[in-house]
């Protein structure tokens, strides 16, 4: 059956062989502490002093991992990259590094595919919006002015930074149906071989609600694992068409999504089996590791991921 998705099975497939990722959570909130940050902080309050991106892919390349996905603005709407839309980006920032095109550089050359991640809940950028932490979720809303924004933004790192392989879209519930589309479209155009994952939030990926994520490439499994009785079924019917949506969780490698001091990994037993089950259950894993406010992964986090490795090298031999 070849589905009526845009990407070929083949290309869905070739995403689906990388199975393992590593999403990379650091911005304004690595400093304020605020997962959900105000967007009231100034920019040299992100201020990272041994920032070093390359050891974030190496990292992730030694532990097995074949993706990234580093979130290049989140809710703070404090902007990893020196955007021509905002000036509240590391170019003002206590550290002008361009965080994005380094971590572009280093995904190419340490052989991984990269990924970029996209808040539409804006604490800062409003433009007359009601974002979640103002407002019930249910009343949440974006404007046609913070969406000419967002569009404008994500066209900017596609063109500048590309080829992207994975474009994240997270809290697209704000966002209205038709200018999902048309967000989805304009990805497509400048990117058509890029992935496309509207978040569709916290869940096993069971049911997938479309009003909230549709259209999308990807089913994500936030801080959940496939379903233990029917795994991950990518075939789905919507709206009376059929459509392969290959599914991905994500989950941190400790309790958080940023970096917070006395947030540390996983027991070893519960990482493997994370990874195990996801994969035995036909999803990638896309695990969080974040870097500290130094701007490195911390020590604790690169033991636990090559204690990993190793586990999973061990199994193999073994079976």
């Amino acid at each position: 059956m070849k589905g009526n998705q845009r990407l070929s099975l083949e290309a869905l497939h070739r995403w689906e062989a990388l199975g393992y990722g590593m999403f990379i959570h650091f911005g304004m909130s690595t400093y304020d502490g605020e997962e959900l940050s105000h967007g009231d902080r100034r920019s040299t309050d992100y201020a990272p002093a041994d920032l070093d991106v390359d050891q974030w892919i190496r990292v992730a390349r030694d532990a097995g991992m074949k993706y990234a996905v580093l979130t290049a603005k989140h809710v703070s709407g404090h902007c990893l990259w020196p955007t021509a839309y905002t000036d509240y980006h590391v170019g003002t920032s206590g550290n002008p590094t361009d965080v994005v095109g380094e971590f572009t550089d280093a995904c190419r050359r340490h052989g991984l595919m990269s990924g970029l991640y996209y808040c539409s809940w804006d604490n800062h950028h409003l433009f007359g919006s009601l974002t979640p932490s103002m407002t019930r979720w249910a009343d949440a809303f974006t404007t046609e002015e913070y969406r000419r924004f967002q569009t404008n933004q994500i066209v900017e790192l596609l063109a500048t930074y590309g080829p992207i392989g994975e474009v994240w879209v997270d809290i697209p519930t704000v966002l209205p149906r038709d200018y999902r589309h048309a967000l989805y479209d304009q990805i497509a155009d400048v990117s058509p071989e890029a992935v496309i994952m509207m978040n569709h939030g916290i869940g096993d990926g069971t049911a997938f609600q479309v009003a909230k994520a549709w259209p999308t490439d990807l089913i994500s499994i936030e801080r959940f694992l496939p379903n233990s009785h029917t795994a991950h079924e990518p075939w789905r019917e919507i709206e009376g068409s059929r459509y392969y949506l290959p599914g991905e969780v994500c989950d941190p490698i400790g309790r958080e999504w940023f970096h917070v001091e006395d947030d540390k990994p996983r027991d070893d037993r519960e990482l493997l089996g994370i990874y195990l089950v996801t994969r035995s259950r036909g999803a990638n894993l896309l695990l969080d590791v974040p870097p500290d406010r130094r701007g490195l992964i911390p020590d604790r986090s690169v033991e636990a991921l090559m204690r990993l490795k190793e586990n999973l090298t061990r199994l193999e031999m073994e079976g």
